[in-house]
């Protein structure tokens, strides 16, 4: 492996382990439920899904499940964005 690489790699392990470096604006996803797919969009601090719990009550367990995977992440953007 070239020292190029090596110092990228080096770099990336440092940036992981700042989180605060990285603020979310928006990302859109795929989520497998058990029945179907669902797009669920992160947006400037609001969630969005196209199934239809969603619709009705603004939550749903695809973006729950999201908040949960991405936990501290989400919570930074939170206070950025304050």
């Amino acid at each position: 492996m070239d020292s190029a690489m090596i110092a990228k790699i080096s770099k990336a392990r440092e940036y992981a382990q700042q989180p605060e470096r990285i603020s979310f604006k928006s990302f859109e996803v795929t989520f497998q439920g058990r029945h179907q797919n669902y797009t669920v969009r992160f947006d400037h601090g609001t969630w969005h899904c196209e199934c239809d719990f969603f619709v009705q009550r603004g939550v749903c367990s695809h973006t729950m499940t999201m908040e949960r995977v991405l936990g501290v992440m989400l919570e930074q953007h939170a206070v950025v964005a304050a």
